[in-house]
C-alpha cells in the first residue's frame, strides 16, 4: 500500500517556475514507478511524465519537454516535478501516481497506475 501526498501548487505568473513535491508513505515506495498527471477544468486526465523506480528511465510528454524535469529521491520517499518556463496552458490540478514496473505501452494511461494523490492546484496567469 502507497499513500501519496502532493504539495508545492500555487498562482504564479507565466515564465515562473515552480517545483511540486510528492510524499509517498509506505516502505515499498522504492520499488515503485511514479509519474505526473495534470487535469484541467472539462479535460480529461493526461500524462506529465514518468520515472522509472531507480530513476534511470525518464519520459515526458512533449508538452513539457524541455521545461519540466522529474526526479525522485528514494531515502526521502518523494518525487518531484521541477516545471520552469510555466505558460497558462499549464493550468491544471498536478496528481502523482505510482505503479509497481514502467510499462512504455500503458504509462501513458492513468487506469494502468495503482495508487493516486488527492493533487495539488498549479495556476499560470499571462
Amino acid at each position: 500500500q502507497v499513500q501519496l501526498v502532493e504539495s508545492g501548487g500555487g498562482l504564479v505568473q507565466a515564465g515562473a517556475s515552480l517545483r511540486l513535491s510528492c510524499a509517498a508513505s509506505g516502505r515499498t515506495f522504492s520499488s515503485y514507478a511514479m509519474a505526473w498527471f495534470r487535469q484541467a477544468p472539462g479535460k480529461e486526465r493526461e500524462f506529465v511524465a514518468a520515472i522509472s523506480w531507480t530513476g534511470g528511465s525518464l519520459y515526458y510528454a512533449d508538452s513539457v519537454k524541455g521545461r519540466f524535469t522529474i526526479s525522485r529521491d528514494n531515502a526521502k520517499n518523494t518525487v518531484y516535478l521541477q516545471m520552469n518556463s510555466l505558460k497558462p496552458e499549464d493550468t491544471a490540478v498536478y496528481y502523482c501516481a505510482a505503479r509497481p514496473r514502467l510499462q512504455y505501452d500503458t504509462m501513458f494511461y492513468p487506469q494502468s497506475y495503482d495508487y493516486w494523490g488527492q493533487g495539488t492546484q498549479v495556476t499560470v496567469s499571462i
